[in-house]
């Protein structure tokens, strides 16, 4: 069965289930507040959720994965990328972050930065096929465990080649449709 994956803005409503996936997520999660702030009180943050529209072992309309983003001018930073564990490798991630990319383009950024867990091989090697590029280290960055965090970039912001059509092949044959 083809899977249908919505990717909408959060809302103060969908709090607890983002925060229950950030917990399963991250050794040191956002808490409840921080993710709280994120959604409602900065006015730099973006926040979008990636939700399962059919049922395969989850219930419909679960949300799936999760990505927090800042536009702050001309920049484009990306904060906290999340996916339910037994979704990744499906695309949504990717998915999430060209989101991000063109609302960022919409909004006339001109350049992408984040940063990550330097052993998190699996994000880095995404952002690489994004066209991020890595510009230095934040030695021992991270807590629980420390660890130094990766510097990336994607200078100038661009859409890539087929990320429109990657949306439209996630989740196993399934769709995307972003709002």
């Amino acid at each position: 069965m083809a899977r249908e994956l919505q990717i909408v803005p959060a809302t103060a409503e969908m709090l607890p289930e983002i925060l229950r996936l950030e917990e399963a997520c991250f050794s040191a999660p956002w808490t409840r507040k921080m993710l709280e702030a994120e959604l409602t009180g900065n006015q730099f943050a973006h926040f979008l959720v990636a939700m399962d529209q059919e049922d395969a072992g989850a219930p419909v309309g679960t949300i799936v994965g999760y990505h927090c983003f800042w536009i702050v001018f001309e920049e484009l930073r990306l904060m906290n990328l999340a996916v339910r564990e037994s979704m990744r490798r499906r695309g949504i991630g990717r998915a999430l972050v060209t989101e991000s990319i063109r609302l960022g383009l919409a909004q006339a950024t001109t350049r992408a930065v984040l940063e990550v867990r330097a052993t998190n091989e699996a994000a880095r090697t995404l952002y690489q096929r994004m066209g991020f590029v890595q510009i230095s280290t934040r030695p021992k960055y991270y807590t629980n465990p420390v660890e130094d965090a990766v510097l990336m970039e994607m200078d100038p912001l661009v859409m890539q080649e087929g990320s429109l059509q990657d949306r439209e092949s996630v989740v196993g044959g399934g769709s995307v449709s972003a709002h």
